[in-house]
C-alpha cells in the first residue's frame, strides 16, 4: 500500500506531467500540488469561457509551469504535447450535464471523440505514459441502491453521461488491448477553492458559495436529495494515488466523500459556517427534473482496500476552506 508524503514526491520529483483541463478547477490544483512535489508540469487548456479555465487559478505558480492554450479536439496538435511525458491527468471535459442535453455534438466532441484522439497519439507516440482520466458518477443514472459501487448498472441519463461512460470505456480498452496504463476514477461531487462559481456547469455549490457571499438567498431545488462531497485536496491525492499505484492500472475506482447530507442540510450548514446568509426551497425546474438522479452517495471501499485511499475533509471542513477562498478571490471568478 502506497504512502502519501516521501513516496509521492519520489515518484514525481523531476517527471514530466501533463494535465488536459489543467487551468481549471481540479485540474490546477492538481498542477500546484505536482509543482510542491518537483514535476515538471505541462498545461493543455482551451480557455473556452464555458469550460471553467481561469488563469487566476495558477497564480503563484505561473513561472513554475509550462501554459499551452490548445484544444484537445485538435487531434493533429496532441502528438507534440505528449511526447516524452510520464504522466497523463486527462480532466478535460465538457461538464454541465444540461449544455450536453442542448448541444450534444459539442459534448460529443470533447468528452468522446477528443478521448479517443488522446488514447491514439499515446499509443502512437508515448505507449509507457501513465493516464488516469477522470469521470463521473453521474454514467450511474438513477441509483438501484445505495451507497453506490463500482458493480452497479451504468445507465446515463443524459448525453454528457453516455459520452463519459465512452471515455472511460476506451482509456480501459487501450489499458487491456494496447499496454496503454490507464486508472479510471468516478468523481463526486467535487468542491474546494477555484471551482467554478459563475453558474452551475461545473457544481451547483459554486453558485451557492456567490450567493450567499453576495447577500442573495441559496436556491435550493427540492432540498431532501442525499449527496456526498469530495473536497478537492482530497481527490487531489486520490489522482497522484491512482497515477503511481501499480494496482490501479486498468482499474475503474469510486471517488466518494465523507458520509452523506441532504442539499437541504448542504444549504443550513453553508449557511452555519458563513455566518450569515440564507436559503428557500424551491420545486424543481421541469428540464432539470428530467435528469436528476435523486439521492446519490458512492461506496468507497473498492478504492481504499485497494489503493489505500480515503478522504479526510469533511463537509463543513470543505465548506470553510472554500467560503475563506472566495471571499478574497470572488471578483476573480464572476
Amino acid at each position: 500500500m502506497i504512502k502519501l508524503g516521501q513516496s509521492l514526491t519520489k515518484a514525481f520529483r523531476g517527471k514530466r506531467v501533463l494535465i488536459t483541463g489543467g487551468l481549471g478547477f481540479i485540474g490546477s490544483n492538481l498542477a500546484r500540488r505536482l509543482v510542491a512535489l518537483g514535476a515538471k508540469v505541462t498545461i493543455l487548456d482551451s480557455l473556452i469561457p464555458e469550460y471553467g479555465g481561469n488563469r487566476r487559478n495558477i497564480r503563484g505558480i505561473e513561472k513554475q509551469i509550462e501554459v499551452n492554450i490548445a484544444d484537445v479536439r485538435d487531434r493533429h496538435s496532441l502528438p507534440e504535447y505528449l511526447r516524452g511525458q510520464h504522466f497523463l491527468f486527462n480532466l478535460a471535459g465538457q461538464t454541465s450535464h444540461m449544455d450536453s442535453m442542448t448541444d450534444p455534438e459539442t459534448d460529443l466532441d470533447i468528452n468522446c471523440r477528443a478521448q479517443l484522439s488522446l488514447l491514439e497519439a499515446c499509443r502512437k507516440h508515448n505507449p509507457k505514459i501513465r493516464v488516469v482520466f477522470a469521470s463521473t458518477r453521474q454514467i450511474y443514472g438513477r441509483p438501484d441502491y445505495l451507497p453506490v459501487d463500482e458493480k452497479h448498472p451504468l445507465r446515463p441519463v443524459d448525453v454528457n453521461g453516455i459520452n463519459k461512460l465512452a471515455g472511460e470505456e476506451y482509456h480501459i480498452l487501450y489499458s487491456q488491448v494496447h499496454g496503454i496504463a490507464s486508472t479510471v476514477l468516478r468523481l463526486t461531487n467535487t468542491i474546494g477553492p477555484r471551482m467554478r462559481v459563475k453558474d452551475a456547469r461545473q457544481t451547483f455549490v459554486g453558485v451557492w458559495v456567490r450567493q450567499i457571499l453576495e447577500s442573495k438567498p441559496i436556491e435550493v431545488w427540492g432540498g431532501e436529495q442525499l449527496r456526498d462531497f469530495t473536497y478537492v485536496d482530497d481527490a487531489v491525492e486520490a489522482f497522484l494515488v491512482a497515477a503511481t499505484h501499480p494496482n490501479a492500472v486498468g482499474g475503474v475506482f469510486n471517488l466518494g466523500g465523507v458520509g452523506q447530507i441532504s442539499l437541504r442540510e448542504l444549504a443550513e450548514t453553508l449557511v452555519e459556517v458563513t455566518g450569515n446568509g440564507s436559503y428557500r426551497v424551491k420545486k424543481f425546474p421541469s428540464d432539470r427534473k428530467k435528469i436528476d438522479i435523486g439521492d446519490y452517495y458512492s461506496d468507497g471501499r473498492l478504492i481504499e482496500k485497494t489503493l489505500g485511499w480515503k478522504p479526510q475533509t469533511t463537509i463543513e471542513q470543505a465548506l470553510v476552506k472554500t467560503v475563506a477562498y472566495y471571499r478574497k478571490e470572488l471578483p476573480h471568478y464572476l
